[in-house]
């Protein structure tokens, strides 16, 4: 891997060069793009050689685009709602209507929070019982509008404190994988970063399964399973690779369906660019989508979450 410390000076360097433009009467273009060029290097040949647990951070890297600000770059309108209707609103899990590529959908979305006071107050994206109550909720406002459920997964997983406990967290996760399984929609999922555990499979239960390239989605995180396995969290390298939690071992598996590309470097580098490709993906799979019946959409949503995890033999076995 090339240091990270090469590529942080590099861009500390344009940083730097650039406010002296600004500032001064000087034209340092020229220097500037001879850096960014090398800059482009150091991240590509970086970002081919990751591991699986490189990906891991990049998928917690907290300038990655995620929660409201990227649902609104990626919507022409979007209109929150709020509250479970049983006494919560939780900030970590929100929703509402939306216009994407001029169509009608409904979001639902882990907010991880922006400042450090709002992702205290969103638990840095684990939701509460009373989030996945709101989802539930949103799910069955869409149904009724016949709106497509786009969901945007991004969380380590469901808030594990006493309170969820006592409010049967476990019981609104399963609630919502069914009522997922159940849609009379069309359903697309993202794993925009991090998919961690039950927290995120209750989003993910969708027609369609879409990763970022540097996202990640396991049933554990890699220090979960390093502290359980090998009673060492510092092994979680080791149990990232054993995991197989990354895009590429998913769709390999048959979890996930695509893979959306991200700039080199990650999608921190340019939000811009990776909410285009996710716009454009999505515009794909929900056109693909509304082109089948819905019985034929809940025999295929059916089939695919029946046979989840069934064992394939390899090609040249019979």
């Amino acid at each position: 891997m090339v240091d990270d410390s090469s590529i942080r000076a590099l861009e500390d360097k344009v940083a730097e060069l650039r406010q002296m433009m600004e500032t001064g009467d000087v034209d340092l273009r020229e220097e500037i793009t001879l850096l960014e060029k090398k800059l482009f290097s150091l991240r590509r040949e970086q970002y081919a050689r990751m591991s699986d647990w490189d990906r891991v951070k990049l998928a917690r890297h907290p300038e990655r685009p995620r929660g409201l600000p990227l649902v609104e770059a990626l919507a022409e309108a979007f209109y929150e709602l709020r509250g479970d209707r049983m006494g919560g609103d939780d900030p970590a899990l929100r929703g509402g209507p939306a216009l994407v590529q001029g169509e009608r959908i409904m979001f639902l979305f882990h907010h991880r929070g922006s400042t450090p006071e709002e992702q205290r107050a969103c638990r840095f994206g684990m939701a509460t019982p009373q989030g996945y109550r709101k989802c539930l909720r949103l799910m069955d406002i869409a149904e009724r509008l016949h709106l497509p459920v786009v969901t945007l997964v991004d969380t380590p997983g469901a808030y594990p404190g006493l309170q969820s406990e006592e409010q049967n967290i476990a019981g609104a996760i399963a609630q919502c994988i069914s009522r997922m399984l159940a849609l009379n929609v069309p359903t697309v999922a993202v794993i925009l970063g991090e998919g961690g555990s039950g927290g995120a499979i209750a989003l993910g239960a969708a027609d369609r399964v879409l990763m970022m390239e540097n996202a990640t989605y396991s049933v554990i995180s890699p220090e979960g399973a390093a502290a359980i396995l090998w009673k060492d969290s510092s092994s979680a390298a080791q149990a990232a690779q054993a995991l197989r939690l990354t895009a590429p071992h998913l769709v390999e598996l048959g979890f996930a369906d695509q893979i959306i590309p991200e700039p080199v470097g990650g999608a921190h580098t340019d939000p811009d660019k990776t909410a285009d490709e996710l716009r454009s993906a999505l515009g794909e799979h929900l056109r693909a989508l509304s082109s089948s019946s819905l019985d034929e959409l809940k025999a295929l949503r059916y089939k695919r979450y029946r046979n989840a995890g069934s064992a394939r033999k390899p090609a040249d076995q019979t």
